[in-house]
């Protein structure tokens, strides 16, 4: 009997895609640990090797004609915030998230608005056509006279060849992926998912974008650790990469962009999940402020700035005493070891210390901030909750605190002024270098330079 040849395998990083001959603990070529996965050693094949975009001739710099990249909307403002003024003909975009927030129900909805006006396909690997129509109808997309969604162009399919040869024959001018992990190409023999198949399947379809001039949007499983599935080089190829962010368990949901080519990073876009799919809120600084009666120690207002937005954020602090050797300090939606920083820059530069008490600090609403504009927020919450005294009604703070106790300016801050304006607020304590060259209507500005005359302001304002 003849022997039949083994397949020969290595093993692949699920994080950079590098290679190795034989299973070891730490990636050789990133360095990370536990990533490398058995697969299959695919044979090359001259297809694979060629480059995304067409080749060109050298040119210099000042002869090339720089012009707006011309965009249509998607039918929904708060996606269309997020990517940056609408989808760009030939652009790739890739949007991530945990399973059931949304990314689905978003994407169907975009895609019957954008074809009232244009030819839109939806591609389903996950789904058969009868649970998307289903869902269709939840939605209500098929009903009306003025529905667009029957206009929707559907296909069932994973066979990467397939998908192709439908975009090559119905030239849509916008096509959804869903998703990319179940999509493989008969090119290799791994299985759907893997990082050969993941790689391959992305720089194929986002050729057929650049080629045909379609606007394709991939759908990104996530890992345990919240981070998008598949080989690092995947949001490398694509144009712009959005994540999904929210408690599946609340209404509201969060579209945050980390990658835009044609548009700023960081842009936030707000959603309320409805019987009726996503909606955009129009006033999102109202979901992330509580509604008190009366001011309540512990609780301070700040403006944030996500991307082009300003929003104001509750930031809630609970100050208590320690029933251990070790007090705990818990920090929902902000940095946990800025909070360490922050409680020792108060101790030293403040006289406030903090060393047996219990810390617990909250940004309300379930949002994340990352920005240092909210440490002067943080400190006065902390310093409210331990005096048990409220901060003046009406105030809004923000600026960085450095170790040295300064106060340091924040970038837009006139925007966020006159946000914090425009929602009533009435006194605005912020960093010196932020102070406005003209007044603003109905808010008072204090301007100070370090945290304790920060805090002696505040308590002349009580």
């Amino acid at each position: 009997m003849a022997k039949v040849a083994k397949a020969k395998t290595l093993y692949i990083c699920s994080e950079c895609g590098g290679q190795a001959p034989k299973w070891q603990g730490q990636c050789p070529a990133c360095g990370a640990w536990n990533t490398l996965v058995e697969s299959v050693a695919e044979t090359p094949s001259a297809h694979r090797f060629q480059a995304l975009a067409k080749s060109s001739p050298v040119v210099r710099l000042a002869d090339i004609e720089a012009s707006d990249v011309p965009r249509f909307t998607t039918g929904i403002g708060e996606f269309d915030r997020v990517l940056g003024g609408g989808l760009v003909a030939g652009g790739v975009v890739l949007i991530g998230g945990d399973p059931g927030i949304g990314k689905s129900t978003l994407l169907l909805q975009s895609l019957a608005e954008i074809a009232r006006e244009r030819r839109a396909l939806y591609i389903s690997g996950e789904e058969s056509g009868a649970q998307i129509a289903l869902r269709a109808q939840r939605l209500g997309l098929l009903n009306g006279a003025e529905s667009a969604a029957p206009d929707l162009q559907l296909l069932a399919e994973i066979q990467l060849e397939k998908i192709q040869a439908t975009i090559d024959a119905e030239r849509p001018e916008v096509a959804v992926i869903d998703s990319i992990q179940t999509v493989y190409s008969e090119a290799l023999t791994s299985a759907p998912g893997s990082v050969a198949q993941v790689r391959e399947c992305a720089a194929q379809l986002t050729r057929i974008a650049k080629q045909t001039g379609t606007a394709i949007i991939m759908v990104g499983h996530v890992t345990k650790e919240g981070n998008l599935a598949g080989p690092r080089v995947l949001e490398h190829i694509v144009d712009t990469v959005l994540y999904f962010e929210g408690d599946t368990h609340s209404s509201f949901r969060l579209v945050r962009a980390f990658k835009n080519r044609f548009g700023a990073v960081n842009e936030l876009g707000v959603f309320a999940m409805t019987e009726r799919g996503l909606r955009g809120v129009a006033n999102p600084s109202a979901l992330f402020l509580s509604q008190h009666a009366q001011s309540v120690p512990g609780s301070c207002v700040l403006v944030t700035q996500e991307g082009s937005r300003p929003l104001l954020v509750e930031v809630q602090a609970l100050v208590d005493t320690a029933h251990v050797p070790n007090p705990r300090r818990l920090a929902v939606g902000l940095e946990q070891n800025r909070l360490a920083l922050l409680l020792a820059v108060l101790h030293r530069h403040a006289g406030i210390a903090c060393f047996d008490q219990d810390v617990f600090l909250n940004a309300v609403g379930g949002v994340k901030i990352t920005e240092p504009a909210a440490d002067l927020a943080v400190l006065l919450s902390i310093h409210s909750s331990m005096r048990n005294k409220a901060l003046p009604k009406g105030l809004i703070v923000f600026g960085e605190v450095g170790l040295a106790g300064e106060i340091r300016p924040s970038p837009r801050g006139q925007d966020r002024l006159k946000e914090a304006a425009k929602l009533g607020f009435s006194v605005a304590l912020i960093p010196k270098a932020n102070a406005p060259k003209q007044p603003i209507d109905g808010l008072e500005v204090i301007a100070v330079d370090r945290i304790e005359e920060a805090i002696d302001r505040v308590r002349t304002l009580e």
